[in-house]
Order: C-alpha cells, then sequence, then structure tokens
C-alpha cells in the first residue's frame, strides 16, 4: 500500500468515491474514512503482524480517556498526574518498540568493556511503520488540553480518525489536532479548485520520489554508500549530493502525496517543507525541513525545557538536548544521536553568534553583489554542512561513516561510475531546488485554471516520466522507517 503503488491507486480511488458518496452524513463518513484508515495500515503487514493496527486503537483510545480526565481534573495536581500518565504511556510504547532492544544493547557493549560479560536479553518484536509519528500526534492532543490550548474533542470517532487518517498516518506530516478535528468535525464540500490543486500535488510528488529520489538510489547512491572504498572521493562526494536529493525529494515527495490525497477528500494539510537547501544558516534549515516535526520538538520539547527564557548558556542546553532527542525519535542507533547533536552544536553555535551580532536572525535579502556574494557563501556552507550530517544519517555505523569520509578525504577524482544520465538527474534534483517559489506557484496555478483534457494530458505526460524512471520494484520512502 505504498503511496508509488497501483495498489495505493486502486485503494484511493475506491476510498475518494465511497467517501464522497458519504458526504451528507458526516459521521457514517467519518466512520468509513477510519475504517480505510486501519485497513490500509494492516495491509502494511502479513500475518499476526496485523494486529498491531490495534496498537494505534489502544493508543488513541488511553490518550482521548485521557484528555477527558484533564479537563475534568478538581485540582493541578490530578491534571499534572494525568499528564504524567500520557507521557509515560506513548513514551513507554515507543521505548518497548522501538528502542528496548536499543537500550539493552548499548548496555551490554558498555559492561563489555567494563570487563562484564551479562547475557542477551533482547524483545525482537517488529517495529510498527509509522509509530514516532503517530505517538506523538496522539501525544499532543493531551498537551494541548493540558495547556488549554484546546478544549477536549467530544467526539471518540473523530479523534481515532484524527490519529489514524492515512495520508498522514505512516510518515507524516505531523498534524496538529487543532489543524485536523475541526475539518474532520464539519460537513465535507468538494471544491474543484482544490481537486486541481491535489492532483498537481500528487504528480509533482510522484515525479520527485520515483524519477529523481528512487533513480539516484538505485544507480548511485546505495551502490556507493554500500561499498565506498571502490569508489574514487569524487563518486563518493557526487553519492552524498545524490543522498541529499533523494531524502528530499523522497521525504517531500510523500508530503506532497499526502496532501494531495487528504486534500481530494476535503481535507488541508500544513506545508512541511520550504526549499530547505536555501538556507542561509542550520536555524533557517530547521525552519524549513521537515516543519510538522521541528515546530512539534520547539513547542513540545524545547519550550517546556525553558525555551531561551533563561539565559544564553541554558539556551544552548536546551537546543542541545531538543536536537539529541529529535536524533533519536528518527531510529534507535548512536549515529542519529550523533546527527542530532551536530545539528544541536550548529543551532547553538548560531544563536551565540546572533547574541554577538544582537540580531535575531542572520537571514537577509541581499540588496548589493557584495551582499548575493555572502548570502550565496552562507547558503553553500549551511549546505555542506548538512551534507556532512547527511553521512552520518545514512550511515549504518560510525565506522561506515568514518570510512565513506575517509575515502572523500583522498581526493580522488576518477569517475566511471558517474553515468550521464545519473549526472543528468541529479543536476534536475539540485537546480529545481533553487528554482524561485513564485515559478513553482505560477506552475500550480496555471495548471488549476487549465481546461479538465488539458489537465489530463499533463498528468499523462507526468504519469510516462514516472514509468519511464521507475526501477522494477516499488522503493519504500525512507521515513517510513521511523
Amino acid at each position: 500500500m505504498l503511496f508509488n503503488t497501483l495498489a495505493y491507486a486502486e485503494f484511493f480511488g475506491a476510498v475518494f468515491v465511497v467517501s464522497w458518496l458519504l458526504a451528507r452524513f458526516q459521521k457514517l463518513r467519518v466512520t468509513f474514512l477510519l475504517l480505510a484508515s486501519y485497513f490500509f495500515y494492516a495491509n502494511f503487514y502479513r500475518g499476526p503482524e496485523r494486529f498491531l493496527v490495534l496498537l494505534i486503537v489502544a493508543s488513541s483510545t488511553a490518550d482521548w480517556l485521557l484528555g477527558n480526565a484533564i479537563a475534568r481534573a478538581p485540582s493541578p495536581a490530578r491534571r499534572k498526574l494525568w499528564l504524567a500518565g500520557t507521557v509515560i504511556l506513548n513514551l513507554g510504547v515507543l521505548a518497548v518498540f522501538k528502542y528496548f532492544d536499543f537500550g539493552i544493547e548499548s548496555a551490554r557493549t558498555a559492561l563489555a568493556a567494563l570487563g562484564f560479560h551479562p547475557p542477551e536479553a533482547t524483545l525482537r518484536v517488529a517495529l510498527p511503520i509509522g509509530i514516532s509519528f503517530f505517538t506523538f500526534e496522539s501525544m499532543s492532543y493531551v498537551m494541548d488540553v493540558y495547556r488549554g490550548d484546546i478544549d477536549p474533542h467530544p467526539s471518540y470517532l473523530e479523534y481515532l480518525t484524527f490519529v489514524a487518517f492515512f495520508p498522514h498516518l505512516v510518515a507524516g506530516p505531523i498534524v496538529r489536532p487543532r489543524d485536523l478535528l475541526p475539518q474532520l468535525a464539519r460537513p465535507a464540500r468538494f471544491d474543484p479548485a482544490e481537486g486541481s490543486e491535489a492532483l498537481f500535488l500528487i504528480a509533482v510528488g510522484l515525479v520527485k520520489k520515483v524519477a529523481i529520489g528512487d533513480y539516484l538510489a538505485t544507480n548511485l547512491i546505495d551502490r556507493v554508500f554500500d561499498a565506498p572504498l571502490r569508489f574514487s572521493a569524487l563518486e563518493c562526494y557526487a553519492a552524498v549530493l545524490g543522498y541529499a536529493v533523494q531524502i528530499y525529494c523522497d521525504f517531500s515527495g510523500y508530503t506532497d502525496i499526502a496532501i494531495g490525497s487528504a486534500l481530494l477528500l476535503g481535507v488541508r494539510f500544513p506545508k512541511n517543507f520550504n526549499a530547505p537547501y536555501k538556507a542561509q544558516n542550520i536555524a533557517d534549515f530547521w525552519r524549513r525541513w521537515h516543519i510538522s516535526l521541528s515546530t512539534w520538538l520547539r513547542d513540545y520539547l524545547y519550550v517546556p525545557l525553558g525555551g531561551n527564557r533563561k539565559g544564553p548558556v541554558r539556551t544552548y542546553v536546551n537546543l542541545m538536548l531538543t536536537m539529541l532527542l529529535g536524533g533519536l525519535w528518527h531510529g534507535a542507533n548512536w549515529t542519529f544521536v550523533a546527527w542530532g547533536g551536530l545539528h544541536g552544536g550548529a543551532l547553538a553555535i548560531t544563536r551565540f553568534v546572533q547574541n554577538l551580532r544582537g540580531k535575531t536572525s542572520d537571514v537577509e535579502e541581499p540588496k548589493s553583489v557584495g551582499g548575493w556574494v555572502w548570502k550565496a557563501t552562507k547558503v553553500i556552507a549551511t549546505f555542506h554542512f548538512v551534507l556532512l550530517t547527511w553521512v552520518l544519517f545514512r550511515a549504518e555505523s560510525f565506522g561506515h561513516a568514518w570510512a565513506f569520509l575517509g575515502r572523500m578525504l583522498t581526493l580522488t577524482t576518477f569517475h566511471p561510475n558517474l553515468d550521464a544520465r545519473v549526472v543528468a538527474v541529479l543536476g534536475v534534483g539540485i537546480a529545481s531546488h533553487y528554482v524561485p517559489e513564485r515559478w513553482y506557484e505560477a506552475a500550480r496555478l496555471r495548471f488549476a485554471t487549465l481546461p479538465a483534457p488539458a489537465q489530463g494530458v499533463a498528468l499523462f505526460g507526468a504519469a510516462l516520466v514516472v514509468r519511464n524512471m521507475a526501477s522494477a520494484e516499488a522503493v519504500p520512502f525512507v521515513y517510513f522507517q521511523f
């Protein structure tokens, strides 16, 4: 049931038709969307593992009940008790399914270094797809109720659908309850203009994912990262550039398809990417990359830790802690923690420099040739810092990352493995990222104003591109592992 498969197209076509046939019956329509979402999730598994869908039902039910309990609590102490309950519940689910084996293995390794050899103890349970996404979404609901930002939602059915709604269920974006719950509560209306926008987004997302991201992965990136010592420094550098393009096209492509799918069902998701490789510093990068996660970490982790309210040193510590935990959120591997630590350190340095200069931001629109050169320098420097950290993000271990970086330091330039077609796709992937936003918006608006036959021709052209550049088998989305 991957977004880039015929199975999803068939599934979505059926859901689209039935959901709009039920448009006049709001509760029945929401019930249908909920059951379709559970069916969508269960079909990622075979055999008994399909019952992992019950984990979503159970955690959603618990958080809905905890939200109601907080609203009815007679005292602040009782409210804090119920809030602690949701944190323990959701983080406990993550700990058991995602981090238990990692923690035990890390402890065994540390004890072995001290001369102790404890017996192996692992759960070896299946990692539920999208567990980090749906636990964060559900937990944020209870936190918002506790803060008084929203009232507890009266409809259990709509709340279950908010958490399980299939376009965002397995890889985001992380949708806030205040954004999605009101849309599920009101009667659905189909807007032809939004339908055109949705088709445009889905087509763009598929081209990004299949024609650029998957093509680079299968023809360059995977080969080089699997055995970097067989390739030159230039080819390794091209692979890192390719991975930067791949992970952006893969994840933003998924987001485009998710937003488009939801929009065809009458629901609008927030924007999740804003040309992150145009960033002028690492803080600017995180305002543009995976916006739903970065704002979640800001609002539910960085701010509760104290944010920037307790002096500069505490601010730097809070930034580091937030990004270390953000790195761990991505996966149970110390490479992800190190990746988060590098970004946390860069954020702290950026804030330190801003404090020295007396500025709240270093993002500027240049007004002279010198200004444009300085902006380009900052963009290139930020991009290459991100490239360096992507090596850790992609590597299976520190040893693998060091081997890759060491190979790049050889500065060898032979490149028999850089096929002209791969270089062309890589060039298109990089160049398209720097296309002015107004060009993209003009294309989107132009598509929406085309007559239906012309839209069909454009979509058919996109389908041909995807078909001709697709690999033999559908490649899973990168963020499904998180």
